[in-house]
């Protein structure tokens, strides 16, 4: 359904806001945190998980939905959320980072980009418009457009022809959006790398197009993070304020902390997830190696502070022997406890903004995570 965005608090000493994103009749509180579904799941929990942890907003990937289970699979069963039984918002990216990440595998094209699939070399090409049809069989409430992700340590001149290539379809995504506008709505993509005056001139073109909301991209890509910050800081006093920003790929709580100062309001990763099922996990006390010999005969729960229904009914003792043993609910029950991690942290972090207490809650957190 149509998006609506309301700013509710902002921080007198940063960028940092708290708001209201409105689809239809699903409302998420911002700064949000989305849990990556990449193929229509995400990894070892079940839908009932999703809504049991309280998340309204979560994300799928183009690329791999295109692939499997295809177009036609998609429209057969109503769209994605159909398909996997989750009745909340649902956000998709078009598919362009990861076409661009098969190296020697994609080749650009004028109207856009063809590709080999890394699944079994077959060929296909995305263009503004397909991908943007393809988001339709997906059902996604937030469509993102295709765009040229130039990877970091570009030459100028690449993230020129970056620019020249995003800004050309976002016109022609916009475009062919609003000639079949059907409730979906869809969001621009800011690049430039980390050139200041490219991200500038990004993000001025994009923002006088008609885009619901804008997004960020190429950011937390293999870049030091002061030159992640440095762009951020940047760019945040040009964000439009009536639109709500999204930064692509970013879900560390530094990283997370950072994007809020400088006025983001949703993140999605597929760290928290990933972490999880390599055994680390976060807590109240910084970041925890699940495999440790030294919780072997630990008792008490992973984060004595969290009440996840983890945390509540094993020892770390345990679950360090489930992912030792390598264990399927290994994968589940730490999953299951980052994102709960993650949810509690998010709304923690927003009630600080609504409280006037953000500095101080952005210095803790800083001071737990930079160890």
């Amino acid at each position: 359904m149509p998006l609506r965005f309301q700013s509710v608090a902002s921080d007198k000493q940063s960028f940092a806001r708290s708001g209201k994103l409105r689809l239809g009749e699903i409302e998420v509180n911002t700064p949000v945190f989305m849990p990556v579904g990449t193929r229509g799941s995400v990894k070892s929990l079940s839908s009932e998980d999703i809504l049991e942890l309280g998340y309204q907003l979560i994300l799928g990937n183009t690329y791999h939905l295109y692939l499997k289970p295809g177009k036609e699979v998609l429209d057969h069963f109503g769209g994605l959320k159909k398909f996997m039984a989750y009745p909340n918002a649902l956000l998709t990216d078009s598919g362009g980072f990861q076409v661009f990440s098969l190296s020697g595998l994609f080749k650009f094209e004028e109207d856009g980009v063809r590709f080999q699939s890394h699944i079994d070399g077959s060929h296909h090409k995305f263009t503004p418009e397909s991908v943007i049809d393809m988001q339709r069989s997906i059902g996604s409430d937030i469509m993102m457009v295709l765009d040229d992700c130039a990877p970091y340590g570009s030459s100028v001149e690449r993230l020129k022809q970056a620019l020249d290539r995003t800004h050309r379809w976002a016109k022609q995504s916009v475009e062919y959006w609003q000639k079949n506008e059907n409730g979906q709505n869809l969001f621009c993509i800011v690049q430039g790398g980390v050139n200041e005056a490219l991200r500038a001139e990004s993000l001025h073109y994009l923002q006088s197009l008609p885009f619901p909301g804008i997004a960020l991209g190429g950011l937390s890509v293999g870049e030091p993070r002061e030159e992640y910050v440095r762009i951020l800081e940047s760019l945040a006093p040009s964000l439009d304020p009536a639109r709500p920003r999204y930064l692509m790929g970013v879900g560390t709580v530094l990283d997370i902390l950072e994007g809020v100062r400088n006025g983001i309001d949703m993140f999605d990763c597929v760290l928290p997830t990933r972490n999880a099922r390599n055994g680390q996990v976060f807590t109240s006390k910084g970041k925890v190696n699940l495999r440790n010999e030294s919780h072997r005969l630990s008792t008490g729960p992973i984060d004595p502070e969290c009440s996840c229904k983890v945390c509540k009914t094993y020892s770390l003792g345990y679950i360090r022997h489930l992912h030792k043993v390598k264990e399927l609910s290994a994968f589940s029950l730490s999953t299951y406890h980052n994102l709960y991690f993650m949810k509690q942290f998010m709304d923690s972090l927003r009630i600080s903004i609504e409280n006037q207490e953000f500095g101080t809650f952005y210095t803790h957190w800083k001071k737990l995570y930079a160890s």
